[in-house]
């Protein structure tokens, strides 16, 4: 039996809830061991500055988690779990909500996300707020993921870069993979779960938009937002899931949407993957990582599933190429309404944000295309916004994930790397990343499995008996810093 120092620094969520409900230790010892961690690892000129603050009531929900255990009421898996949450959803703790941005780096929001109230409800322990890349990621087309003007820069837990279109949730992956928190919550316009997951050897779920509210989340493109886990396993993204999803009239999109029948299968025997190699698979980068697919493909094979290879999208020469005025018009009317509304730090628009930034050049060193793109947009109600989507949607879904499931017979479809990020979010549609060790290079490798709207649960299953498959691959292993 792990001892609980094991327990936390290498454990899982689940582990680490039911070693809190059996009484092997405290929700305030974990939470104080965490916290301790975050102050060794994070802090100072050389930590990993992945935590952005730390919440002043951590230690008082801790206790309170451990009282209600006392007092015989266990709230579920997560009872007492401490967790962080990306910096941009709102909390009520006093804590500020930036989305990584300084001229917003002051603001204390006046409500909390219901994805926070459903994980306290949840019995779980907010540890604080992680950094992430600002306005996630559509300020500058040079700015690396690991800065924001409010947070810095975010440091790799193995001594790697997150560079360039890596996902704006690196604060919320670099904590997990560090072991800063038991589990993380990161939010997914296109890559921004699934590529920083991959990237440090972690599990991401983006679900299908609409299956967790996004209310009192920052927005950049409410079409293709969603917030979900990032976790160590595949089974903990789904209690963290379980407890954060369902329906919010503050977020119309969760009152609707496809569904699918939950099968909580988890062999991979006659289960058909699909492989999409035009403009996915083939476009990985490097002869190293094309050899890591081939063994995680070998591994699930030799599990029972039947590879479908290959599986393509007919519109991938297409999606490739597309460029699309959707992110740019729907991140200035979303981000326009928040700002109207609650007017933080002064800012009453993004046109506002903009003129701080030039008043403030130090803290965008990348400069800010991006915003004043977006700035520039014609609104959701143009010809081109309209277009532009409808055309998103048939080249991602219809001629895209839909066709090459049904053409192929296939239950899924799996890629390595992050590389059908720019599909799966103009669909809308769930996606898994799994961690799957090391490439030829000795670099992080991993795959992401995907599938139709709706499809979260049954994709979960499969994902869980896919890293089940891969457990015992060679160099899978990655060990947490310190």
């Amino acid at each position: 039996m792990p001892d609980l120092t094991t327990i936390l620094r290498s454990g899982t969520a689940l582990e680490l809830g039911a070693a809190i409900a059996n009484g092997r230790l405290t929700s305030v010892e974990a939470t104080r061991w965490y916290l301790e961690r975050i102050e060794k690892l994070d802090a100072g000129t050389a930590g990993l500055n992945c935590v952005r603050s730390i919440s002043p009531l951590a230690l008082h929900c801790a206790s309170r988690a451990d009282a209600e255990l006392e007092a015989g009421y266990n709230r579920g898996p997560l009872h007492g779990v401490p967790y962080l949450v990306k910096d941009n959803i709102f909390t009520s703790d006093g804590a500020f909500a930036s989305a990584g941005s300084r001229a917003l780096a002051e603001f204390v929001p006046p409500y909390e996300a219901t994805l926070v109230a459903r994980l306290r409800e949840a019995g779980a322990v907010l540890l604080g707020k992680t950094n992430m890349t600002e306005f996630a990621d559509f300020v500058s087309d040079v700015m690396p993921s690991e800065f924001s003007g409010a947070g810095g820069v975010v440091r790799h837990p193995f001594g790697l870069r997150y560079g360039r279109g890596l996902g704006s949730s690196v604060g919320s992956a670099a904590a997990v993979a560090a072991r800063l928190c038991a589990f993380a919550i990161g939010t997914e316009t296109q890559n921004s779960i699934q590529a920083p997951a991959i990237h440090s050897s972690i599990v991401g779920f983006k679900p299908t938009v609409g299956r967790v509210s996004r209310h009192g989340v920052i927005p950049l493109v409410p079409s293709q937002d969603s917030p979900g886990p990032l976790t160590t396993t595949v089974a903990d993204a789904v209690a963290v899931f379980e407890a954060i999803r369902g329906p919010d009239i503050n977020d119309s999109a969760t009152l609707t949407g496809p569904s699918h029948t939950i099968s909580r299968e988890r062999s991979l025997r006659g289960l058909r993957i699909g492989i999409p190699r035009r403009c996915m698979a083939d476009a990985v980068a490097g002869e190293s990582r094309s050899t890591a697919f081939g063994k995680v493909l070998d591994s699930l094979s030799r599990a029972g599933a039947a590879i479908i290879d290959p599986c393509d999208l007919p519109s991938a020469e297409q999606l490739s190429e597309v460029r699309s005025s959707v992110f740019r018009t729907e991140f200035k009317d979303s981000l326009n309404r928040l700002l109207q509304d609650l007017e933080p730090c002064g800012m009453a628009s993004m046109s506002d944000i903009i003129a701080w930034n030039r008043s403030h050049p130090e803290a965008i060193p990348y400069g800010q295309s991006l915003l004043e793109a977006a700035d520039g947009a014609a609104g959701v109600s143009s010809l081109q916004y309209i277009a532009d989507r409808r055309r998103d949607l048939v080249l991602s879904l219809d001629a895209g994930i839909q066709a090459a499931l049904k053409a192929g017979a296939a239950d899924v479809l799996l890629v390595p790397m992050a590389v059908a990020a720019k599909c799966t979010g103009k669909a809308g549609a769930p996606v898994v990343a799994i961690p799957a060790g090391r490439d030829e290079d000795d670099q992080p490798f991993g795959v992401t499995v995907f599938a139709e709207p709706g499809s979260d649960d049954l994709l979960l299953d499969v994902a869980a008996a896919i890293e089940t498959a891969m457990r015992h691959q060679p160099g899978r292993s990655v060990q947490a810093p310190g």
